[in-house]
């Protein structure tokens, strides 16, 4: 369903009452009506009039899948049914975690198991009104209009810092790591955000380097340029340009990118994230966290592009 643009939502830009901060700590209930709106334009919502057996069964699936991690029997303290106690949890709970777990956990069912077969979704006894696609597109929008520095991006909500920085760099970084061919780079990517919205700065930058290094070995196996697994990002980064990932025409000009490259995500994990800390435990802030989180996606994005891999 589209977003209608409010009066008062107007009012408010006209009168500079928008977030210009991002925030993580707190989904209000307002903003969790508009997503439950959201999930049941997208799942279906049960009339009571008929046998509404797909809805019941997303439902079923995903308060098992919660109750099963929360090492629960069920979400509420009553007897609903699965659609109740999902919806109702989400409203009720005073754990922002566990909202952004629901949520998280809704849309990667409708992005997987709906998605996968829509038109029969839609048409086996569900009332739908909107597709995987613009379920999600909605979501983002809606956090992004409430201020709210979440997003649900490659198959699982990670943290926006800037929405400059989610836009030109971790969108796209996900949208080339999602091919099928990126898999297990796309997961390790994926792990450096988790880690870093849930302030495991030190995991975040080890994920970093695996995904860095993960896209260097797929480029070298699908062009067949001989390495080794235990090869270390350092030498993946010189195979790749010893067989011209970079033009040889531009070879010279990208000098410094290669220096980037060697100085950047390796050194950073290697000094701060990688090695035995000794008496004094290091503390890995989250501000290198973050240039280490973006650097990653921005040298990703270049290589893949370089590679030609579609």
């Amino acid at each position: 369903m589209a977003i209608f643009d409010l009066f008062s939502k107007r009012q408010k830009r006209l009168q500079g009452e928008v977030p210009d901060i991002l925030t993580y700590d707190d989904i209000p209930g307002n903003v969790r009506i508009k997503i439950i709106h959201i999930i049941r334009d997208v799942i279906g919502e049960n009339d009571y009039r008929r046998d509404n057996y797909r809805i019941n069964e997303s439902y079923n699936y995903i308060q098992k899948a919660l109750c099963r991690e929360y090492g629960k029997f069920s979400l509420t303290n009553n007897n609903h049914g699965p659609e109740e106690q999902v919806l109702n949890f989400l409203l009720q709970t005073k754990q922002n975690e566990e909202v952004i777990d629901v949520i998280e956990l809704i849309f990667k069912y409708i992005n997987e198991n709906i998605r996968e077969n829509y038109f029969n979704y839609k048409m086996q006894s569900t009332n739908t009104k909107s597709t995987p696609d613009e379920a999600i597109d909605e979501l983002n929008k809606r956090f992004k209009e409430e201020g709210i520095g979440y997003g649900f991006e490659g198959g699982e909500i990670i943290k926006i810092d800037s929405t400059y920085i989610h836009t030109e760099i971790t969108k796209p970084t996900l949208s080339l790591l999602w091919n099928k061919q990126f898999k297990g780079a796309n997961e390790e990517y994926l792990k450096a955000h988790e880690h870093y919205r849930n302030g495991r700065n030190k995991e975040c930058l080890t994920e970093c380097l695996k995904a860095f290094e993960s896209t260097l070995k797929i480029i070298c196996n699908k062009k067949q340029w001989s390495y080794t697994p235990n090869d270390t990002a350092r030498k993946l980064i010189q195979i790749a340009f010893n067989n011209g990932l970079v033009p040889t025409f531009t070879q010279n000009q990208f000098t410094s990118l290669q220096n980037l490259l060697e100085s950047g995500i390796p050194t950073i994990r290697n000094k701060l994230g990688g090695h035995g800390q000794g008496h004094v435990p290091q503390k890995v802030d989250d501000e290198m966290t973050r240039y280490g989180l973006n650097l990653t996606g921005t040298n990703i994005i270049f290589l893949i592009e370089q590679s030609g891999i579609k």
